[in-house]
């Protein structure tokens, strides 16, 4: 009996040894996931359209290509810093809103009724939350508006009067309606009224900072000569602006009713989550789509992973990006 009984107590010693040599790992194994710290970049874009080597001059183009490093650099200065992506990327976009050269801030458009109406809008990855004005006229930067509507009130959109009243209440520096107006957009509006305008100076930005986090944003002041209180996809999520960290980051730039229609921006981030398309076949797929109803435009999106696309069907499209360990990259043109 004590001989089947010193049996069994070996086999069970034998058993647990066998079972605690199996299980033994490394600690690394073991304990949680720690936060993997993530290779930083930012790409940005300041509109597709009509952008050519032949209408251009020398001294647009070193203006365009320094305004463009300018932002570029603001936003990848913050993002070394340890600062967040939402931050690095309102950073590029008031660099451009403050710029005239750009469709966005006191470089908007004009309406048909000769008024500049702004909307933009910003999207946080990490837990899909988004803020978005639309037909703003006093906000000096509608995209820190975007930003304040995210994370100071339960809305996603507001809207007009609204909007700015809550602008207000915030703290933004509101300003006369004047201060958008510039001769050159007079000069467009007038162009545009007996023609078809065909270049879209909306302008937008992605960043992915240290914690992984991507978010992305895009600003404009929409179609020359827009009417009725038209509203395009740059303020819409999921159309013109869309971030989801599993995903993507996207900004779009072109005829907004068609971002709209084919929800351009979530297009993106549903053909990588559910075909597993990297970054550069989705942008592609969906560029392809909306060239394919007659529609004019670009976009850029960025994985976490820093990987980016800029596909656009115009002839030109002012972009610019810059990775960690990599200098940064600018580019107007076709071919480029």
């Amino acid at each position: 009996m004590n001989s089947l009984v010193n049996r069994k107590l070996n086999l069970f010693l034998l058993i647990v040894v066998a079972c605690l040599s199996g299980c033994n790992t490394t600690p690394a194994e073991n304990t949680p996931n720690e936060p993997v710290e993530r290779k930083i970049a930012v790409v940005i874009h300041g509109g597709a359209g009509t952008v050519s080597r032949e209408n251009m001059d020398s001294v647009t183009e070193v203006a365009y290509r320094a305004k463009l490093d300018e932002a570029l650099q603001a936003a990848y200065t913050i993002l070394e810093d340890g600062g967040s992506s939402c931050d690095a990327i309102q950073a590029a976009i008031v660099m451009m809103e403050n710029s005239p050269l750009f469709n966005a801030g006191v470089g908007a458009v004009f309406t048909a009724t000769g008024e500049n109406e702004l909307d933009a809008s910003i999207m946080r990855g990490e837990d899909l939350n988004a803020g978005a004005v639309a037909g703003v006229k006093t906000v000096k930067n509608p995209i820190l508006a975007a930003y304040q509507v995210m994370i100071n009130s339960p809305h996603v959109m507001l809207a007009r009067e609204g909007a700015e009243q809550f602008a207000k209440e915030r703290g933004l520096e509101l300003v006369d309606p004047s201060y958008f107006s510039t001769d050159p957009r007079k000069a467009q509006l007038e162009k545009a009224i007996k023609k078809v305008e065909k270049e879209y100076g909306t302008v937008g930005a992605v960043a992915v900072d240290r914690q992984g986090n991507i978010c992305a944003a895009t600003s404009t002041g929409g179609m020359t000569n827009k009417k009725w209180g038209r509203i395009g996809d740059s303020p819409v999520i999921g159309a013109g602006t869309y971030a989801n960290n599993n995903t993507c980051g996207f900004s779009g730039t072109g005829h907004g009713e068609y971002y709209i229609r084919t929800a351009a921006a979530h297009d993106v981030s549903a053909l990588m989550e559910y075909k597993n398309l990297s970054v550069e076949e989705a942008a592609q797929t969906v560029m392809d789509k909306i060239t394919k109803m007659d529609a004019l435009g670009g976009m850029i999106a960025m994985d976490r992973f820093g990987n980016v696309a800029m596909p656009f069907n115009t002839s030109g499209m002012y972009r610019g990006y810059r990775k960690e360990g990599e200098m940064a990259v600018i580019k107007i043109f076709q071919g480029e």
